[in-house]
């Protein structure tokens, strides 16, 4: 299964004899799954079936469907909404004693008012409703395909990004690896210089002592084992992309112990190449977890 980005948008067109209509899906990033339905009035008992086959499909992400339906049938002339017209007449009176110099109003203007003239269109027989429905919901299913070949062709530009950043990360630890090995030696050396200067270089320490010393700062300041693990994330980070499921979460997670690990790091080191090479861990972790926000 190669890596999906919830970021996607589709849109696909249709009609049937009597009507045109459109799907346009987008999904943006998102802990969990919410699918939002924007469906035209009379169309509300498609929600349920709409909301089944996007969550087959998928897993993750915000995710908006929004479907325009048109009649393509001509209209049969135009109808008074007398309902709508009774409740402007019955604001008249109302409106005469708040403003008393207002004019009355006129018959072309009572029906310029919105609402109160409607084009009469003939209503769908139970054959051609079903037909649209089952249009609308085929055409759903297509573009739904269209919305996840959307998130996967992100997804490959996507898991690019993953693998360079992985790269420099496993680059980091082990140009920190090497760093490391010379810490003893090193702290040993400025564990004599800062003893000598105390003692103004009079009395040399034993060595024995100096290198007891030495080890208690060497074993504080040991990252080894901070550098192994985060060598296992890296593998376990280059395993999840090789599996057959959705790894958005279980990235995230990683991107969480790989943090922990730098940043124990940074706080066990002495060197200053050492910790320059700890926040350039860092930032590369940071930057990681920010891309890992975007997978399914």
């Amino acid at each position: 299964m190669p890596i999906s980005s919830m970021t996607g948008f589709a849109r696909i067109e249709g009609h049937t004899d009597t009507s045109a209509w459109s799907w346009e899906l987008k999904s943006v990033n998102g802990k969990g799954r919410d699918l939002r339905c924007r469906l035209p009035g009379g169309l509300d008992h498609l929600e349920q079936p709409v909301r089944e086959r996007a969550g087959k499909r998928l897993q993750r992400g915000n995710v908006f469907l929004n479907l325009v339906l048109n009649s393509t049938q001509d209209t049969n002339g135009y109808q008074v909404n007398y309902d709508q017209l009774e409740k402007v007449l019955k604001l008249l009176p109302e409106l005469e004693e708040q403003v008393p110099k207002l004019s009355p109003p006129s018959f072309d203007g009572l029906l310029g008012l919105k609402g109160v003239i409607e084009t009469a269109k003939e209503e769908l027989s139970d054959e051609d409703q079903k037909t649209l429905e089952d249009a609308i919901l085929a055409g759903l299913n297509t573009a739904l395909e269209a919305l996840v070949t959307s998130r996967d062709e992100e997804g490959e530009k996507l898991a690019l990004v993953l693998e360079e950043l992985l790269n420099d990360i496993a680059g980091l630890c082990e140009q920190a690896g090497q760093l490391a090995a010379t810490q003893p030696a090193a702290l040993k050396a400025r564990l004599l210089r800062q003893v000598s200067e105390l003692l103004e270089a009079a009395v040399p320490l034993p060595e024995e002592q100096l290198a007891r010393e030495a080890a208690l700062l060497a074993a504080k300041a040991d990252v080894r084992e901070e550098l192994d693990r985060l060598a296992a994330h890296v593998d376990a980070a280059r395993e999840l992309f090789a599996s057959n499921e959705a790894i958005g979460r279980r990235l995230d997670f990683l991107c969480q112990e790989f943090n922990r690990e730098a940043n124990t790091f940074c706080s066990k080191s002495t060197d200053l190449e050492l910790t320059r090479v700890g926040l350039e861990l860092k930032a590369s972790i940071d930057q990681l977890r920010e891309q890992v926000q975007n997978i399914e």
